[in-house]
Formats: structure tokens, sequence, C-alpha cells
């Protein structure tokens, strides 16, 4: 025997005024829902701008003069030219002028210290070598503070392992994606290497 309960159940849920109610408070509870989990999302966001905005990216770079390789008179370079060296010290020499502690010859008259030779006023070089040079010079560290506090989410993880000036200089200068235009040209091909805070000019398409 069918229980009365279930009968008085089937015989309500017949009437449409029943599954009316029953569509209504469905409908009613998924747009709360909704709204409760936009009102979050929008919360949320609000705070990670907060956050952005209050608490800078701590870099490690240090600007500091002396590098711990200088103590034991060795000096890091920039290794990979064919031709041209620079070293720590902000030395560029040719290859053949290299000393065996990694430093460059600076007796040799080829050598210069913090030369920008090759460089533009917008702080972009035709030669790698030179963009790390002209970067190293003590006056670009306000320029380089300035990139740091501006740089963008996209090159924390390339700038936060660096930890002073020539590091800098050196991932600085490699060419990365604002040095390009359309994924597969350069925004300027002759000088592509670039200290400076902004990325070359556009070129016209």
């Amino acid at each position: 025997m069918v229980p009365c309960g279930a009968v008085l159940w089937r015989r309500l849920l017949r009437k449409r005024w029943v599954l009316g109610v029953v569509f209504g408070l469905s409908l009613v509870y998924f747009l709360s829902s909704t709204f409760r989990q936009e009102d979050r999302t929008v919360r949320d966001r609000n705070l990670l701008q907060v956050q952005e905005h209050e608490q800078p990216i701590m870099w490690k770079v240090k600007f500091s003069a002396g590098n711990s390789s200088q103590l034991s008179n060795q000096c890091r370079n920039s290794v990979q030219g064919k031709l041209l060296i620079t070293d720590e010290l902000g030395y560029i020499c040719e290859r053949k002028d290299l000393l065996v502690n990694g430093c460059c010859d600076v007796n040799m008259p080829s050598t210069r210290q913090y030369s920008c030779a090759t460089c533009l006023p917008n702080g972009c070089c035709s030669v790698y070598e030179y963009c790390v040079s002209c970067c190293l010079q003590p006056s670009k560290q306000h320029l380089l503070e300035r990139f740091l506090n501006r740089a963008a989410v996209a090159f924390q993880n390339l700038f936060m392992a660096v930890e002073d000036h020539f590091e800098l200089c050196l991932a600085k200068c490699r060419t990365s994606s604002q040095s390009v235009q359309h994924e597969n040209t350069y925004r300027d091909p002759i000088a592509k290497y670039c200290y400076g805070e902004y990325p070359p000019e556009l070129l016209p398409v």
C-alpha cells in the first residue's frame, strides 16, 4: 500500500503552480550564487591590485662598486663574444686581450671602460658587449632602478635572479621579446641590444 504522504506529494507535483514555485526558487538560488561568486572575484582582484601597488617587488640587485670576485683579482665577463669581451668592471676589449683572470687588459690601447660606441641615445646598441659596457656606467644606476620599479610581472622570473649591476646589464642587454615585433622581426634590426627603460620604437609596417 502506497503511503498517504507519497500520494499527496505526487498530486502536488502535478500542479503547474507547484512546478513554477520550484523552478522560481531554483532560478533565485542560481542567480544569487552567481552574483556572490562575481563579487568574490572582484574583491580578490581589487585586493591583488592594492597589494601590487602597496608592496613593490623586492629586487636583489646591488649597485655597490665592489663585487666579491674583484677581491680575489678575478673578473666575470660576458663570455660569449667571438671578437669582444666586457668584464664586470665595465672594460671592453678584444678577446685576445683578455687576461687569464677574466679581466680585460687595461694596458692595451684598444681597451675602453664604459664605452657606449654603437649605442643610440635610447640605450639600444648594435653590439652586445658595448651594450653591457655602457650599461655598467655608474650614472645608469637610476635608469636601471626606474626600469626595475616598473618592470612587468612577466619580467620577474628573469630579473629576480640577478644579484648585482653586472648581472642585470648582462640580462638587460640580451635580446628579448621587447626587441622584436610580430614575434619574428627586430624592432630595430641594427640596434637590438637594449639596456634602456623602453624597447626600440616599432618600425613602420
